[in-house]
């Protein structure tokens, strides 16, 4: 069991070994990657594979819950799946919306054409969704769920976010600064919606189209890593504007835009109480 009466050494013990197995899962969960050069024949075949791999770390999960918790998880309620995770894909497409906007109206950002390359765009949906389930399961269902059982919301918001954020150090082009904006922004923004909803549809929804719209959509570089884009922009300006060659998660927009919906979903009345005792 994960609760506050858990001796400490038991306690850690699964922490680490909750970490180390989703680290895992979330590498084979990429595997389908190989055929990223796939033509358009094996591409549903490669759609596929990104689906059954999210839907096998989402099983071991579950299986997790089974075993340390002796019940069924109550996060990945799927009677909530369609409906949490629309709420946290439009949140997403939101704010790369109004990222994006300001960037823009700062002088920025502008798009200098459309490339409408379908196989890219179907291909990259669907390895952001692995990406989404994968990360959230860590770091919401592992890390933020074990320590706010134990210690609380406000630290396991502290700290989540922080080691979400930081892991992004070894990053292509990332800085400490990066590191710092997508711990307050993503790291804060996604512990608090899990807090709010109860379940990890909403973050792992949120998280989807964060990463989809950034990159595959707008055309900025996520988390420092470059991809093929619907729109070529043309990004000009400061750093702190930009995000500059890390991606818009490293502007000053998406700071303050990350940090204030965070603030946003921690102030309005949640929806279940699903990952309080």
């Amino acid at each position: 069991m994960t609760r506050a009466d858990t001796p400490f050494w038991k306690w850690i013990l699964l922490l680490i070994a909750g970490s180390v197995l989703f680290l895992l899962a979330y590498g084979f969960s990429s595997l389908p990657g190989a055929l990223d050069q796939a033509s358009g024949a094996l591409l549903g075949l490669q759609a596929f594979l990104y689906v059954l791999t999210s839907a096998g770390v989402l099983a071991l999960y579950a299986l997790w819950w089974r075993w340390t918790e002796k019940q069924k998880a109550r996060d990945i309620p799927m009677r909530r799946l369609a409906g949490d995770t629309a709420i946290g894909f439009g949140v997403g497409i939101l704010f790369f919306i109004l990222v994006t906007g300001c960037i823009a109206l700062l002088g920025g950002y502008r798009i200098d054409s459309v490339n409408w390359d379908w196989n890219a765009l179907i291909r990259s949906l669907f390895m952001f969704l692995v990406v989404g389930v994968g990360e959230e399961v860590l770091f919401r269902g592992i890390v933020f769920r074990m320590i706010d059982d134990r210690w609380g919301t406000a630290v396991a918001l502290l700290v989540s976010a922080l080691i979400f954020g930081f892991v992004h150090i070894s990053n292509n082009n990332a800085t400490v600064w990066s590191s710092l904006a997508i711990a307050v922004e993503a790291g804060l923004l996604l512990g608090a919606a899990y807090k709010w909803s109860g379940t990890l549809w909403v973050p792992i929804g949120i998280h989807w189209s964060w990463n989809y719209f950034q990159g595959p959509i707008f055309g900025f570089a996520v988390s420092g890593n470059g991809t093929q884009s619907l729109i070529t922009p043309v990004i000009q300006g400061s750093d702190w504007l930009t995000g500059g060659s890390f991606g818009a998660e490293a502007s000053i927009p998406a700071f303050v835009l990350g940090l204030a919906l965070a603030i946003v979903f921690l102030l309005i009345p949640r929806r279940t109480a699903c990952t309080s005792r």
